[in-house]
């Protein structure tokens, strides 16, 4: 009888069958996910925190609002008054939904739902359920105005300039 002929390739052991090549695969797909996962743990770790704009913020001197004016500074949603040598600090926040108001004639106006404020910013008609805030201003120490957002004080209080 004859005895079948293998290939010298199998005979040195370096053939590279189809179970190692699985093998390999399977181990190549184990690690890289292995890896995968323990860069998203080392991410998903990491805080991601964004944080806003600060709640106390300068304005600019005093020079710089006449009076009478009434200046809307909307990326600060607020509205900064002058009143002769008073100023104050109103938002312009709605507070029905948190829309942006904007100043108008007879004091400030909601586009969203129609929510109207007089010049005090107490509510006059539309769904909005209290009075604007105001925030507390103050003179810092280089002569500029700083409102900060985190002090609501009672309307009607303002800082003489």
């Amino acid at each position: 009888m004859k005895t079948p002929v293998k290939p010298a390739l199998e005979e040195s052991g370096d053939a590279m069958t189809r179970r190692r090549v699985l093998s390999w695969l399977s181990g190549f797909g184990l690690f890289g996910s292995l890896i995968i996962t323990a860069l998203s743990n080392l991410i998903f770790i990491k805080p991601r925190a964004t944080y806003g704009q600060p709640n106390r913020f300068s304005i600019g001197k005093p020079e710089d609002f006449p009076p009478g004016a009434r200046v809307s500074l909307d990326t600060r949603r607020v509205c900064i008054v002058r009143d002769g040598d008073k100023v104050a600090a109103i938002s312009t926040t709605c507070t029905h939904l948190g829309c942006i108001i904007s100043v108008s004639e007879t004091g400030f106006s909601c586009p969203c739902h129609g929510s109207r404020y007089d010049q005090d910013g107490n509510v006059t008609g539309g769904p909005a359920p209290r009075a604007l805030p105001w925030f507390q201003v103050s003179l810092a120490p280089n002569g500029e105005i700083e409102v900060d957002k985190d002090t609501e004080i009672e309307a009607g209080n303002y800082l003489r300039v």
